[in-house]
């Protein structure tokens, strides 16, 4: 047998291999589910002969229970309402503990405890206040990562005023917690999105890499209403987007968004629009997405210079008001035009 007629012979076999894998991959399906939970939507695509929904229900009404504070008796209420009693469970110890990690990072651009002001402010769990300087300037001294700590699965505030604010960690953290539930249930292809923060594991049901959308930072869009800047071709990776042009409010015609500078106390204004992260796990995409929207583009910049395992894809104006991209080496090959 000659070199030709064994190449011809092996070029045969992959063929049968491939054509026997894409028959027994086709016998399993994908279900998609949907649902409501921390006040947004959640879809997930997985590919199991088997519906999982009511786990997944239960698994996120279980992570409220800790980490929303829209739940009055949730773990992370009870502590901003300085329970002593309360315990702290799983889910609220790598809350703290990332976010302590990504505090630090940041030089505290990150902060869960900028509750005071974000509700001041009106983007939090209470009312809105009526702003002065007098009235920031007292909340300050409430704000800072390092007036809180973790001792003996207690949370130790060194004022009873400090709360916590998760909105911008927590989403990530939920979309791990289902990704490590379909992980150990040996699940290999799904995508997880969970009020816009992402996971994908494997191929899509077309037996292609998991596609997925940046939006373009237009006011007053949603999921509904909405214009892609991008797609990026992944898998196995999280991604998240932050961005100041769908929570805001005007008034007396100045424009306030809802990323809080933890520092000054007041919403940012730069010229970054939006920041899309892309890491291994969602908890610390979201939460390095809300960093960036308060360090601003040049910060930012040196930040993922620094620390070369973070992907990010920033969306900025110039001087003229023009849109300009930033995009990281890890991305670059992966960003494809909508």
């Amino acid at each position: 047998m000659n070199r030709n007629q064994i190449l011809s012979i092996v070029a045969i076999l992959l063929l049968v291999g491939l054509f026997f894998f894409k028959s027994i991959y086709n016998k399993v399906p994908y279900i998609s589910n949907s649902g409501y939970i921390q006040g947004t939507t959640y879809h997930i695509t997985y590919q199991t002969k088997k519906d999982y929904q009511y786990q997944i229900d239960s698994i996120l009404h279980q992570f409220d229970l800790s980490l929303s504070t829209y739940v009055p008796n949730s773990i992370i209420s009870r502590i901003n309402k300085s329970d002593t009693a309360v315990l702290i469970d799983s889910f609220f110890t790598t809350f703290f503990n990332v976010s302590m990690e990504i505090s630090a990072q940041t030089n505290g651009a990150f902060d869960i405890t900028v509750a005071p002001l974000v509700n001041a402010w009106g983007f939090g769990f209470t009312n809105k206040s009526d702003i002065d300087s007098l009235l920031i300037d007292s909340l300050m001294k409430f704000v800072g990562y390092k007036k809180v700590k973790l001792e003996d699965a207690k949370i130790i505030k060194e004022f009873p005023e400090i709360m916590l604010d998760g909105n911008a960690i927590a989403q990530g953290q939920s979309v791990d917690v289902i990704a490590d539930f379909f992980n150990k249930l040996n699940i290999n292809n799904y995508l997880i999105d969970i009020g816009g923060e992402l996971r994908s594991k494997g191929i899509n049901p077309e037996g292609n890499i998991w596609r997925i959308g940046i939006d373009q930072p237009i006011e007053n869009s949603d999921e509904y209403n909405r214009q892609l800047q991008a797609v990026i071709d992944v898998s196995n990776k999280a991604l998240a987007t932050s961005g100041n042009y769908r929570k805001f409010y005007i008034k007396d015609g100045i424009k306030y968004a809802h990323t809080i500078d933890p520092k000054s106390g007041y919403p940012v204004i730069h010229n970054l629009l939006s920041a899309t992260v892309v890491t291994n796990k969602c908890i610390y995409a979201d939460a390095y997405a809300t960093a960036f929207m308060v360090m601003g583009v040049e910060k930012s910049k040196q930040f993922l210079d620094k620390y070369k395992s973070i992907d990010a894809y920033l969306i900025y104006t110039d001087s003229t008001g023009n849109y300009k991209t930033y995009i990281t080496n890890g991305l670059k090959e992966l960003i494809e035009k909508p």
